[in-house]
């Protein structure tokens, strides 16, 4: 146990030493929340919303039949009653409910006005406010159509109300992405240039036939990430409730237990590339074009995965990232516990047992 201690203790030596790790570790974590500070505005397409038609009548049947055939909008489901509305948004997959007023048509008709709420799940502040405007210009589409065969003018007025981030601000969405690209650059790139670093040196062979078994090797390697990427992570939350605001709503317990399962899933993957890759270049380029670009570009971080080619929508459900950031979203901003997210949990243990055995295999086919 000595042996091992003190094999960790050379470990943090070795990063501290190294003013670039050490730039890459403390200071690109704040330089990125404070750049990423601010709202990125994108197209929206095929984004999942429900229907409640209080009314159900001939007029709003029309509304709902053009929203169903714009390319913007996918109708999921029709709901019953307002109190379903928080529970198909902590689920995460339904982005806004469309309600449709009792007697719409007779409004219509005998005041010449009807209401439709557009509610949203403003989690992601810039997603909801397109949903909002597509819709808004739906709608107004649809009057000025209606209008041109009626004497009388009609007219909907829109209500809109905006679920977990009224205000919607951009830092609910950029505070979990940045603290899913960090981790991961931490604990994934970090770790797999650890690793190769001592097989380029040819100082791997060396610590195998240590004292040391291999197991206590590789931990001993990845330890002083996982304690990094914990401060890292403490370091984001932090900087993301009391600089920028953004609230904590679920359990600091589940949270925690989240981040560090991340974590562990990023380690195993870094893992993963040191077997695969014969130098630190190489375990370099591995990390930035297979784990840095589908994190920003596949996650849903900044661009809503619905909104993409299928293809890619099912490429992005291999990206640890994507269940991470619907993790992080659904505590901080839902206050959601682990019945909604369990499923999310388990893909990434999952991950994580996968990207291990997969490790285990590449180790014994290089040793053979």
């Amino acid at each position: 146990m000595k042996r091992f201690s003190g094999f960790i203790q050379k470990e943090f030596y070795h990063i501290f030493r190294d003013k670039r790790s050490m730039f890459i570790l403390f200071g690109m974590p704040i330089a990125q929340i404070m750049l990423f500070g601010f709202a990125i505005t994108n197209e929206i397409n095929n984004v999942k919303i429900a229907i409640l038609d209080k009314s159900k009548d001939k007029e709003t049947e029309k509304i709902i039949n053009k929203i169903s055939a714009s390319k913007y909008f996918h109708i999921e489901q029709q709901i019953s009653s307002e109190n379903q509305i928080k529970a198909i948004f902590e689920k995460g997959k339904i982005k806004a409910v469309l309600l449709f007023e009792n007697h719409f048509i007779k409004n219509l008709q005998a005041q010449k006005q009807a209401k439709v709420q557009i509610i949203t799940d403003a989690s992601d502040p810039n997603t909801a406010n397109t949903i909002t405007n597509y819709t808004n210009a739906i709608l107004q589409n649809y009057i000025q159509e209606n209008n041109k065969i009626k004497t009388e003018n009609y007219q909907i007025d829109t209500q809109t109300q905006l679920y977990y981030n009224p205000e919607l601000k951009g830092v609910f969405t950029f505070v979990p992405g940045v603290m899913t690209v960090i981790l991961m650059l931490v604990s994934a790139m970090m770790t797999s240039i650890s690793i190769t670093k001592e097989k380029e040196l040819g100082t791997m062979e060396v610590l195998l036939v240590s004292p040391l078994n291999p197991l206590q090797v590789i931990l001993g390697k990845v330890f002083p990430y996982i304690f990094l990427s914990i401060i890292n992570a403490t370091v984001i939350v932090i900087l993301g409730v009391f600089v920028f605001g953004m609230p904590v709503q679920g359990s600091v317990f589940l949270l925690a237990f989240e981040s560090f399962l991340f974590i562990i899933t990023a380690l195993s993957l870094g893992i993963l590339i040191s077997t695969v890759a014969q130098s630190q270049q190489t375990a370099m380029m591995l990390s930035l074009m297979g784990l840095m670009l589908p994190i920003i570009i596949l996650s849903g971080f900044i661009f809503p995965i619905s909104s993409m080619p299928l293809p890619l929508q099912i490429i992005s459900n291999i990206i640890p990232a994507k269940w991470f950031i619907i993790i992080i979203k659904a505590i901080m901003l839902k206050g959601a516990g682990i019945a909604i997210i369990w499923k999310e949990t388990l893909i990434l243990i999952g991950m994580t047992l996968f990207f291990i055995l997969l490790s285990i295999k590449n180790y014994k086919i290089r040793l053979e």
